[in-house]
């Protein structure tokens, strides 16, 4: 099989958060097996200033934007022996942030994703890659789907190509006003409640759901939560509609990348048969956040968008009551102006127990990973999830609300003690996750029993192996919906 793999960002060009990792990490393992596989996504600011290869071939693609004709360059590029295409156009992509800053949305992004998903299917023509299967991913390549069902429907070269959409959030929709129509180039048939409709506004995620052959998640537990009005931020109904259709598959992870054994950011590495490194990496990550040492000390930490769906208004609220349980809290992330200002001035009052960092590092998180004894997700909806992933191979016990992917990859059973690898609750309440945090600092007095604990995590095994064969199915299902069609 030939993918094509649409995603505005992928690890290590570009990155806001988990779906750079799962674009990045996927078409390795899909390559492992056999796959022929590339990926296509915006060439960004930073992207050329860090010496990643870049080849110019005049290849040019010009695609209608309302009134006028918008053109971009497709330059080459790769990593780790996968093929990239980056769609250079500066005046949409050349900036500092990817999609906003922390005051907002910016104001042009249907326009730029617009572009990215019609430039998407340009590329294939000028590159001359036509896949099997278009794979995109969320709202910024949803569109995609949509174009090849309408505009390019009877494209000679892009007809035959099969579609599959991950949603890896649903919570983010690509929704804009009905006055962004034009840039669409589409006739108003299609703006209907069956279509790309949304209360009065354009919604681009639910356009690739009606129009891709294929849709999956990134949880088996997240599919069938979005089909129910709680977690389906309005698009339950149409996810039903396509229910046969509709499919989870748990993320994988790189242990190429996220590894203890080999980690390159640590100061000392270790293994499930030498976990007496873990120590020394606790002690530096406290030394590198200006925390007392102290081996004994529980440490749970954070590596997060500082959001409400990540359930920062609890920890926020709980704070107080969470450090007097003798722990250190450490947090690693940037989000919501609200959560970027309010968690520094909180760690100017606690500097013995509570330190943040407001910054996406890379390096910091991995001795995060590797230094902190147990790993908070109190997640409002969490679709997979990947830092419990990380947590469980870095023998750091994960403290999760049980939902989406939380739900599928961490065990906390009382009747299965000794196949527990982490610890859950359900409410989204302070007092149902301050008593997982309880739960949590009750078994870690308890050495023994808490090594075990570690171990068991540390053998857990969430690569991509599994999920990448489980994609390829998908593809091959994806190509014979197509064919029906």
């Amino acid at each position: 099989m030939r993918i094509l793999l649409a995603s505005s960002e992928i690890w290590p060009f570009a990155k806001t958060g988990g779906l750079a990792d799962v674009a990045g990490a996927l078409p390795k393992a899909l390559a492992k097996l056999g796959i022929e596989i590339r990926v296509i996504m915006p060439k960004y600011k930073g992207i050329e200033e860090r010496g990643f290869p870049l080849v110019y071939k005049n290849n040019r693609v010009s695609c209608p934007i309302s009134q006028t004709s918008v053109s971009a360059e497709i330059v080459e590029s790769q990593y780790d022996g996968i093929k990239v295409y980056l769609v250079e156009k500066d005046e949409y992509y050349y900036r500092d942030f990817l999609y906003a800053t922390q005051d907002g949305d910016y104001l042009d992004n249907a326009e730029r994703f617009v572009f990215f998903s019609k430039s998407i299917l340009e590329a294939i023509k000028v590159t001359g890659y036509v896949p099997d299967v278009l794979h995109c991913n969320d709202w910024q390549t949803s569109l995609v789907p949509v174009f090849l069902g309408t505009a390019y429907q009877k494209d000679p070269v892009l007809s035959s190509i099969s579609t599959l959409l991950t949603i890896h959030n649903l919570g983010y929709q690509g929704i804009f006003w009905h006055l962004d129509w034009h840039l669409l180039n589409l006739g108003w048939e299609h703006f209907t409640p069956d279509c790309l409709e949304f209360y009065g506004k354009i919604n681009f995620l639910k356009g690739g759901i009606v129009f891709s052959d294929l849709v999956n998640t990134v949880s088996k537990k997240y599919s069938e939560e979005i089909q129910t009005p709680e977690f389906g931020y309005g698009l339950d109904g149409i996810l039903r509609t396509r229910k046969n259709d509709l499919y989870g598959i748990v993320n994988g992870i790189d242990y190429e990348e996220w590894s203890p054994e080999a980690d390159k950011y640590l100061p000392s590495n270790y293994s499930l048969a030498n976990l007496a490194d873990k120590r020394r990496c606790k002690a530096a990550l406290q030394e590198a956040f200006s925390l007392p040492v102290g081996p004994d000390i529980p440490v749970i930490a954070s590596i997060s968008r500082l959001a409400d769906q990540k359930g920062f208004d609890l920890v926020a609220s709980a704070l107080d009551e969470m450090l007097g349980l003798n722990i250190q809290y450490i947090m690693l992330g940037t989000g919501e102006r609200k959560y970027n200002e309010l968690f520094p001035q909180l760690a100017k009052n606690h500097r013995t127990s509570f330190a943040v960092k407001v910054a996406y590092d890379n390096a910091l998180a991995h001795l995060i990973e590797a230094g902190a004894d147990m790993f908070l997700m109190p997640s409002l909806y969490e679709p997979c999830g990947l830092n419990q992933l990380y947590s469980l191979r870095y023998g750091t016990v994960p403290i999760v609300r049980g939902v989406g992917g939380l739900e599928d990859t961490i065990m906390d059973d009382p009747r299965r003690p000794n196949a527990n690898t982490g610890f859950k609750f359900y409410d989204y309440t302070e007092e149902a996750m301050l008593g997982a945090i309880r739960r949590a600092c009750k078994a870690y007095e308890n050495k023994a029993s808490w090594l075990s604990l570690v171990k068991r995590c540390m053998q857990q095994d969430f690569s991509w192996e599994a999920s990448a064969r489980a994609y390829s199915d998908l593809y091959e299902k994806a190509i014979r919906k197509h064919g029906l069609r």
